[in-house]
Order: structure tokens, then sequence, then C-alpha cells
């Protein structure tokens, strides 16, 4: 797989599609650095290396950890958390 942008029918077909670190950034609205922190700490898909210069994300992997924080975001507040 070269360094591309993948198209919207190539997401879409059956299999692993990879996207490489400007799309993963069009997708989620996080900085690199918290991106980068929360792979540290095991709170979000960790990347892998295509080449010795270029790492990718399994866009499946991207698309159930959103699934599953849109999951988080309906369950109740924390105790002593005010709720918007």
């Amino acid at each position: 797989m070269n360094a591309r942008d993948l198209t919207f029918e190539e997401m879409k077909k059956p299999g692993k599609a990879l996207i490489n670190r400007k799309r993963l950034l069009t997708i989620v609205p996080l900085s690199e650095r918290t991106i980068l922190n929360m792979e540290k700490r095991g709170e979000f898909p960790q990347r892998f290396s295509i080449t010795t210069r270029l790492v990718a994300w399994d866009l499946q992997e991207i698309e159930a950890w959103i699934e599953q924080r849109k999951s988080a975001a309906l369950l109740p507040s924390a105790p002593g958390l005010r709720s918007v």
C-alpha cells in the first residue's frame, strides 16, 4: 500500500482498510499529541508501521472506537459531574 489517501469507495470495500495520519486527523477531532498519549494508555487503537517512515491505523478499529465513545456518551454521568 502506498502513502496516498484512500478513496471513499476503497474504504467501503470488504477487507482491511488502512488510514494514514492525515486521514485519521480528518476523522477524529483530536490533536496528534492527544492521540499518541491515548495510544500509550491503551485508550485508542494502536498505530503500526507500514514502512520505516509510514504508520497506519486500521479503519475498522477506529470506527469501532468512535462507536464505543458514542455509546459511553449515552451513559449517565458520574456522580458529582454536571450534565450540560
